[in-house]
């Protein structure tokens, strides 16, 4: 029975390893003492797990089936969310944010409805997932982890609302899951890069699926894009050629909020 006990308690240097990274790369996290963590949640047990591509996480929204974790991303993805009725990409999740928010039966949580959506990992993930307990916790106790934990909500309004409502046009289209991504990264304060510019790892498929293009209409917007100089090619470390690097966002904006006949550089009328 002794040893049955030693097996199951949880591992403190591994816990600790987890609010580490927690405290240091993720959003609503950062900053914050691991002691304080710690001390707060008392034996409260963190998990790390590595998420696949093409295997659901979780079914998001569905009725009387709250799910018991936030999943914090600290690598890899992006996770997305595909809402079921349109079979459309209408979230995108990089390292640094968290996944999981509107499932929680707390807070915003329980207010939240929408269509049952398929959460899963586009490409392999590495999380963290924190307890529902410690979440509530954390949340009752500490303001600014719950101005954090609102501001997560009113990203994830804000980047739906665009998304939806992106103009049929394709340039625009680009340019809005662009400025959308944008936004949200410097709002969580990821982005930008040293340079100024903002890298994501896009591939076509997720672009397409998120704005209602075909394959080809994406390629032919992102070829113009580059010529125009609003993105730059990363040939180092980038063997999927997935990585998408904005170098003139104010450009982007403009092509957001473009109408037709101001994007010259498009050829389809």
């Amino acid at each position: 029975m002794a040893k049955s006990r030693r097996k199951d308690a949880p591992d403190l240097a591994a816990i600790e390893d987890l609010c580490t990274t927690l405290v240091t790369r993720s959003f609503l996290f950062r900053g914050m003492s691991t002691i304080a963590l710690q001390d707060q949640w008392g034996e409260v047990v963190l998990q790390s797990e590595k998420l696949y591509s093409n295997r659901p996480v979780f079914t998001a929204f569905r009725p009387g089936e709250p799910i018991e974790w936030l999943y914090v991303v600290i690598d890899g993805g992006p996770v997305i969310l595909r809402s079921s009725p349109l079979d459309r990409i209408v979230t995108l999740t990089y390292p640094g944010g968290c996944f999981g928010m509107r499932s929680l039966p707390f807070s915003y949580g329980e207010i939240f409805k929408a269509f049952p959506s398929q959460v899963e990992a586009y490409k392999t993930t590495d999380v963290i997932k924190v307890p529902l307990a410690a979440i509530v916790r954390l949340y009752e106790a500490d303001a600014e982890f719950r101005d954090r934990y609102h501001l997560l909500f009113e990203l994830r309004e804000k980047f739906q609302y665009h998304l939806l409502n992106c103009s049929a046009y394709p340039p625009q289209a680009v340019a809005t899951l662009l400025r959308g991504l944008i936004y949200q990264e410097r709002a969580l304060k990821m982005q930008p890069q040293t340079t100024g510019t903002y890298v994501f790892d896009l591939p076509v498929d997720v672009i397409s699926r998120s704005c209602q293009l075909n394959h080809r209409t994406v390629e032919q917007v992102l070829k113009g894009m580059q010529q125009v100089g609003l993105t730059q090619p990363i040939t180092e470390g980038n063997p999927s050629g997935d990585l998408i690097q904005v170098v003139d966002p104010e450009g982007m904006k403009e092509v957001y909020s473009a109408t037709r006949d101001k994007v010259a550089w498009w050829p389809l009328r």
